[in-house]
């Protein structure tokens, strides 16, 4: 049952297929150069993986928070391989992809995901694993880090069994000190392949959408920035 991962909500142009079997990935630091490279890459993975689009179960995407250009262009060529090959699509949050790349690398199962938003904001949603699933303890958001950080702490409670990780972190390392974290990691990122782990157990569950269907994630409805946030060389 193997599927198709994509993963653009950063600088970074991720793709991976597979199944519990194993993973063929291709991971690339593009800048904004994704849209032009994400088609020549999803089929390099697919010959080194040994699988056409025809073979696939279902296609997931990484929907957001991140980049506004970046998660369409994960939408968009998501929903143009599902509608050529008839295929489901699974929606999987960013941030939720964070979480499941540190569980895989560093361990922990309750994870607060933080990522640069740029303007000044990071995105931040807190997630605890239990019994092979993950649930949302922190809805997904647009914020500035004290007050992600303020939320998070709400959210959390007294239970100090918590992990940071995402470059939220190293663009503001204050969060480091904003409660006693178990651990702390800045260099983690939203991969394809953990984008396909997450899709491949939603596909089962039968949580999928059609291309039709499918949408971004946006948790800031900003889409300009002003002339002087342009010249202060502020991003969205």
């Amino acid at each position: 049952m193997p599927i198709l991962a994509l993963e653009t909500s950063t600088q970074w142009l991720s793709v991976a297929v597979g199944d519990a079997a194993g993973w063929a990935t291709r991971d690339v630091e593009v800048g904004p150069g994704h849209s032009g490279r994400i088609l020549p890459l999803v089929q390099e993975t697919l010959a080194a993986a040994s699988v056409t689009l025809k073979q696939l179960d279902a296609i997931a995407f990484g929907a957001g928070p991140g980049s506004f250009t970046g998660v369409r262009i994960a939408c968009g060529a998501a929903q143009g391989l599902a509608l050529g090959a008839n295929l489901p699509l699974t929606p999987v949050c960013s941030l939720l992809a964070i979480a499941e790349t540190a569980r895989l690398k560093w361990g922990g199962e309750n994870i607060f995901t933080v990522a640069d938003a740029r303007m000044r904001e990071v995105y931040a949603a807190a997630w605890r694993y239990r019994a092979g699933a993950w649930d949302e303890v922190l809805p997904p958001m647009a914020a500035k880090p004290e007050i992600a950080a303020a939320c998070f702490r709400e959210a959390a409670k007294n239970d100090n069994e918590w992990s940071i990780v995402g470059d939220g972190l190293a663009a503001y390392p204050a969060l480091a000190a904003s409660f006693p974290w178990q651990t702390a990691q800045t260099n983690a990122r939203p991969s394809a392949q953990a984008v396909g782990l997450l899709g491949l157990a939603a596909w089962k569950r039968g949580e999928v959408v059609t291309a039709a269907e499918a949408t971004p994630l946006y948790v800031r409805q900003r889409v300009a920035l002003t002339s002087a946030e342009r010249a202060a060389g502020e991003m969205l």
